[in-house]
């Protein structure tokens, strides 16, 4: 949600850093934009409604110069998307950009109008605006007036703050919203994201909860809000600028579909031993599974779908219980955690507000922690006592593909670590379940051939308004997976199911006019069970498609209309290859139907606040 992008060095494009930033953060979602460039000791404010081209189009033949600068993609929360409602906000000398909700806003509006203050928009953000231009004019420092606003600020927010009165500093702060200061040669920048400034440097320092980063052209200080220092360590990130790029494809989406295999590699590369069956994660040691008797996986969205797989690989090879919660609902039900109790966590980007909160919840409660996400030192992965991080690299396009395999690959290792830590399989059994992982990156190459068949699968189907996924067992979250990617990027209608609740209510819409897309690869037990389910459906006049093993098609040509076949695999290994054909049928089912493929509408990458 809402993106940040903020600039301060000796370039002379100030502008166009920004706008090239702000593009960067395009895929967090937004219905506005706007910059601010400090020129001299005066603030130049340009905002559009509507995606980015429209504040470039109004830009065209402006000559704004300066070395100051900030920039913002607004997501409405308080307020309609308006040019007014856009960011920046301005209070007198005061400039201001925000993420996040001031959840307090109210009160403080109401004691800003008693004295005097007019609001010229809706959103929240002014507030913040106002408080700071107050403390300036009565003679503070804009450290001090940043301190004393947001002493009296309740909620989540990152800003970056500009003032007139002191042009040539900037200040970023963070509280539960991401933001990142980025430290290139004699230029700095604030961030949002991290691959909005990969094209400028990859060193980066990580704000936490609190921070306030005050910024000069000769360097930067980091305090808390009483001015006490904070000793930050900078990280160099390994991402390249070209993994940000589309590299010849039509949209971010396809590319990070076609990244899969590259990222499982990645993500399992030196983190096992095939020879003695053993998996090994930095910062990861066997005693962290000696005395837990539970095991809890907390998330939202795909990454929640990623759990549901995660809890059948655990269990069935560690034998420990596993339950699986929103992440959003764990957090305000008073969860029975306690010491005995393993938390993990389960997060794309590593800043999610209501999963970041949940890990909170269950530390308070005395739980240990355990952090998976593709953002070093994020906040899920700085606040968990130990993280395991995925290596899809950036991941741009709104709907998650790439995260969501790799968050699988690294269930799978855990699970076997989980289980030669508790003596639960053999030195033969870890071997076996390693050497079907290695095998992934190439099965995954082989699914990825189907694109141009599901491309006319797609073609034949786009028309249709109602799409019904089926799956059993560790299928059932893929076909949880497959209908929310379908819905996010298409708009059409879909719903995921388990295959044997289909009777108990949603074989009542199954007629023509209603495709159901069964997930079953080969299973002794389960996929004869799924066959009962296709026959039903067949009897109803419903459309099939099934996706399955590849050699499984014998007898059913008369009962299935379409197929989908993946390569032979695992029942633990399986959902990692039959979502990549989902991934692409909702992609291509969305580009017959012309949709904002990379930033569907009313979706953001990151949900920064609840």
């Amino acid at each position: 949600m809402c993106g940040i992008f903020g600039y301060i060095g000796q370039a002379s494009k100030t502008v166009e850093i920004l706008l090239e930033g702000l593009k960067s953060l395009e895929y967090r979602g937004y219905d506005s934009s706007g910059i601010a460039v400090m020129e001299g000791s005066r603030a130049r404010v340009v905002k559009s409604e509507g995606k980015l081209a429209n504040l470039r189009q109004k830009l065209k033949g402006m000559t704004i110069s300066g070395h100051v600068g900030m920039g913002h993609t607004r997501w409405a929360t308080h307020g309609v998307a308006s040019t007014t409602n856009a960011h920046p906000q301005v209070s007198g000398s005061t400039i201001v950009v925000h993420n996040g909700i001031i959840e307090n806003y109210r009160e403080l509006k109401r004691e800003l109008l008693d004295k005097g203050y007019e609001f010229s928009s809706d959103t929240d953000t002014e507030v913040i605006a106002h408080l700071i231009e107050e403390r300036t004019k009565a003679g503070m420092s804009l450290e001090e007036a940043v301190m004393g606003a947001f002493g009296r600020i309740e909620g989540s927010y990152a800003v970056v703050v500009m003032s007139e009165r002191e042009p040539g500093k900037i200040i970023g702060i963070r509280k539960f919203s991401p933001l990142v200061l980025a430290v290139g040669d004699g230029e700095y920048f604030f961030a949002s994201d991290t691959p909005a400034v990969l094209p400028y440097t990859h060193d980066v320092v990580f704000l936490e909860d609190g921070d306030m980063a005050v910024v000069e052209t000769d360097g930067f200080t980091i305090t808390d809000l009483s001015g006490e220092v904070q000793n930050r360590e900078t990280t160099r990130l390994s991402w390249d600028p070209v993994l940000v790029e589309k590299d010849g494809y039509k949209h971010y989406m396809l590319k990070e579909i076609h990244e899969q295999p590259r990222a499982v590699l990645d993500t399992i590369r030196g983190r096992f031993n095939e020879e003695s069956g053993d998996v090994h994660i930095e910062d990861l040691q066997p005693g962290l599974i000696k005395d837990i008797n539970r095991i809890v996986l907390i998330a939202c969205g795909t990454s929640y779908h990623a759990c549901l797989a995660g809890r059948y690989m655990i269990e069935k090879l560690s034998r420990v219980p596993v339950e699986v919660d929103l992440a959003s609902e764990f957090r305000y039900r008073e969860p029975m955690t306690g010491d005995n109790t393993l938390v993990i966590a389960v997060s794309q980007s590593g800043e999610t507000a209501d999963t970041s909160e949940a890990l909170l919840e269950a530390k308070r409660a005395g739980a240990s922690t355990l952090a998976i996400t593709n953002v070093i030192n994020s906040k899920i992965a700085r606040d968990a006592d130990t993280s395991i991080h995925t290596h899809a690299g950036p991941e741009i396009g709104v709907a998650s593909t790439k995260a969501f395999t790799t968050q699988l690959t690294v269930f799978y290792l855990l699970s076997v670590f989980f289980a030669r830590a508790l003596n639960k399989i053999s030195n033969s059994d870890g071997q076996a379940l390693l050497h079907d992982l290695i095998k992934v990156p190439k099965q995954i190459e082989i699914a990825l051939k189907l694109d141009g068949e599901i491309r006319e699968l797609a073609r034949e189907f786009y028309t249709f308004n109602h799409f019904l996924f089926l799956g059993r067992g560790i299928n059932y979250p893929i076909a949880l997976e497959g209908a929310l990617k379908l819905k996010e990027i298409s708009y059409i209608h879909a719903e995921g199911y388990a295959a044997g609740e289909m009777k108990h209510g949603p074989i009542a819409l199954v007629d023509e006019n209603m495709p159901v897309v069964l997930v079953a690869p080969d299973d002794d037990v389960v996929f004869k069970k799924t066959l009962s389910n296709l026959q039903e459906i067949k009897t109803r006049r419903g459309k099939i498609i099934l996706l399955t093993t590849d050699g499984n098609q014998t007898g059913l040509n008369d009962n299935v209309d379409r197929f989908i076949t993946i390569p032979p695999a695992s029942n633990l290994i399986s959902p990692i290859l039959a979502v990549v054909p989902l991934q692409l049928l909702a992609y291509h089912i969305a580009s017959f139907k012309g949709t904002d493929i990379d930033q569907p509408r009313n979706l953001a990458k990151v949900v920064t606040v609840e």
